[in-house]
């Protein structure tokens, strides 16, 4: 059976949602390119700054030349730390982004909302406990994040995780963990999901938001030069050792937060992350910064030939 936000696409990915590097901008070319572009509602530090942001995509992505751009995406915590939820919600109701992704919770709080007005919501899980708790609430699909991810990551195998999700679920799954090139991308499809997320890959795009001695690092580093740990959030996650080198911290001896997680949308959130930089295994092959259009002409290449390859044996 066919689905329409899947065959809108040009390439089956989604510029994953990152913590402070994802805004309007990315969103807006990861779309305009042909692919999912989206962002995490707390990269915005009120409830006005997302209201602005959200008009902001949405008419950037209006076309009247017959144009169709690829589908965006909102990305909420629904953990119940997360004091802003109601009134991100509200917004949600009112622009319509196409795709919900809920991270770091149950989806449960924004079914009645997206589902309300034909939206797809897909939940962000990292283990098989989680997976079977989306599809239980009625997740139209599973964000399986998996080792080699950046930021909050998980610790399963991108294809093991894949099959074992699979056996249950007959949803959309979207599988993300190391994955940067369009080879990645193309075994991932044919081991079983449906799209692939690509964070790290469009961290160092000239559209993030990520400062530029962020964006050089992850040019210049590889998976050796990363680190993984729940120090910082006190949630597992996977962070580049130059940068905790760079803030005093010692990679080999990072000692746990002290207090319970806290995901509050907001200043206090962003604190953690601003000087400490995370990153995934797929940073090997980023050589440049570069356009997000370019990079995706490169993926849908690497794809093709991936394809290609796949059909001549």
């Amino acid at each position: 059976m066919t689905n329409p936000l899947l065959d809108s696409l040009r390439l089956p990915v989604v510029a994953a949602p990152m913590f402070l590097v994802s805004g309007p901008d990315l969103v807006v070319a990861a779309c305009r390119s042909g692919i999912v572009g989206s962002f995490p509602t707390q990269n915005c530090r009120t409830v006005d700054d997302l209201d602005t942001w959200m008009g902001t995509i949405t008419d950037s992505l209006r076309t009247d030349d017959g144009s169709k751009p690829g589908p965006w995406a909102a990305n909420l915590v629904t953990h119940s730390s997360n004091a802003r939820l109601a009134d991100d919600l509200r917004l949600i109701a009112e622009y319509k982004p196409q795709i919900v992704i809920t991270a770091l919770g149950s989806p449960r709080p924004v079914m009645d909302v997206v589902k309300g007005y034909g939206g797809t919501v897909i939940a962000d899980v990292v283990n098989m406990k989680l997976a079977k708790k989306a599809a239980d609430a009625g997740a139209d699909g599973m964000a399986c994040v998996s080792a080699g991810a950046g930021g909050h990551t998980g610790h399963l195998s991108p294809f093991a995780f894949t099959s074992a999700v699979r056996e249950f679920f007959d949803g959309m799954v979207i599988i993300g963990g190391g994955i940067s090139d369009g080879y990645g991308v193309a075994g991932a499809i044919t081991a079983g999901a449906d799209l692939v997320y690509m964070g790290t890959r469009f961290l160092a795009a000239q559209e993030s938001m990520a400062e530029h001695a962020y964006k050089q690092m992850i040019v210049d580093h590889g998976p050796d030069d990363l680190v993984v740990s729940a120090a910082i959030t006190g949630t597992p996650a996977s962070w580049l050792k130059p940068s905790l080198l760079a803030s005093g911290l010692d990679p080999e001896n990072l000692e746990p937060p002290s207090g319970a997680k806290n995901y509050t949308a907001g200043t206090a959130s962003i604190k953690r992350w601003k000087d400490v930089w995370a990153a995934g295994q797929g940073l090997q092959t980023i050589r440049a910064i570069e356009p997000v259009s370019a990079i995706v002409d490169q993926i849908c290449q690497e794809y093709e030939t991936a394809r290609k390859r796949l059909f001549d044996r």
